[in-house]
């Protein structure tokens, strides 16, 4: 029996290396990993494939020439593209009749699992807070419609324009709340979703914001062309991409020097979101040099009315959150100084 069609079908990244660390075999979720090919990675020693990794090269060597098990929890592991991860290692030796000594290892991702339950938090936390402002907004739209409709009456009877002019201010932020109340409620059920390609829903995006881009930020585009089209709201996923690249111009801006912004698509295998597993998704990301985002943020980040700006609305990321939520997706964020990284992360199905 063929295993390796079994083997890339493991969540759980493997690799075959021999004595002097060169590569053997590894897996689709190897690949994922350190984000190379399979041919690319069997051409290198395992320590050609990324830029640290807190396991000493030598104690591997060591492990499979003597033929000895080997288990390390939690060690970080930093890939050649700049990505953290914190893996629990295990080298098994392989009886094999060859004449060199082979070890199977074994990388499990432990931050996946961990980004899975926050995740599962974060939708559940998502889904009190929503239910609360739904019923607060209820009680809300109430008193105002009766507000602006009496200034509306009001306004009839005054024959006075200065007057008038208190009228309207009254049913101008009465009609301003109300917007503000709506958008906090949001969609609540999926939309009408039809064949549309990721590339051009960024491109609009980019044609809104460089109207009023600052000369010193950059937008730079790094994208996969071979991403199929994929079954989604155009306009949705469109405003969360927006709200994300201009909270990325925001924080570059109060950064005063500026800085740049990549947005990058790519596709990934094997990911879980939620509790769904995916043979392929849609990873598109847009990470900016900026100051980074303050630690105590991070776990409400995608609440309503969280923001760490002073003018902020604290909703851009909610919808954002929502909207991809809609989509079967998911949004990571990581952040630190110099570096800040959101992806969406949509199921390509079917594929």
């Amino acid at each position: 029996m063929n295993t390796e069609p079994l083997l890339n079908h493991l969540v759980t990244a493997v690799i075959v290396i021999n004595g002097d660390l060169k590569l053997c075999y590894a897996n689709s979720a190897a690949e994922q990993l350190l984000g190379l090919g399979s041919h690319r990675l069997t051409e290198h020693k395992l320590t050609d494939c990324y830029q640290v990794l807190s396991v000493e090269s030598e104690l591997l060597s060591i492990a499979i020439r003597e033929h000895q098990g080997l288990t390390v929890n939690t060690a970080n592991i930093v890939t050649l593209d700049g990505h953290h991860h914190t893996v629990d290692i295990t080298l098994t030796p392989i009886e094999t009749a060859e004449t060199s000594a082979q070890g199977l290892l074994e990388l499990r991702q432990v931050d996946q699992q961990r980004r899975i339950h926050q995740q599962l938090t974060l939708d559940a936390q998502q889904q009190a807070a929503q239910y609360l402002v739904r019923n607060l907004a209820h009680e809300i739209k109430n008193p105002l419609g009766g507000l602006r409709g009496a200034a509306q009456l009001l306004a009839r009877e005054l024959e006075d324009a200065e007057q008038r002019e208190f009228t309207d201010l009254i049913i101008e932020q009465a009609d301003r709340l109300r917007n503000l109340v709506d958008r906090l409620l949001g969609p609540q059920k999926p939309t009408q979703h039809s064949l549309h390609n990721i590339h051009e829903v960024i491109q609009k995006v980019l044609k809104l914001v460089n109207v009023t881009l600052p000369s010193n930020i950059h937008l730079i585009q790094d994208y996969d062309p071979s991403i199929p089209d994929i079954e989604m709201d155009q306009e949705q996923l469109q405003q969360a991409v927006l709200n994300i690249v201009q909270n990325a111009i925001q924080a570059l801006e109060a950064a005063a020097e500026g800085g740049e912004i990549r947005i990058k698509t790519r596709t990934e295998h094997q990911v879980t979101i939620g509790t769904m597993r995916h043979k392929l998704v849609l990873a598109l990301s847009i990470i900016d040099n900026g100051p980074g985002i303050k630690p105590e943020l991070m776990d409400t980040l995608f609440y309503p009315m969280v923001t760490g700006r002073e003018q902020g609305s604290g909703l851009g990321l909610s919808i954002a959150h929502n909207f991809a939520r809609l989509h079967g997706g998911r949004i990571d964020c990581s952040s630190v100084t110099g570096k800040t990284e959101f992806t969406i992360l949509l199921p390509l199905n079917g594929l």
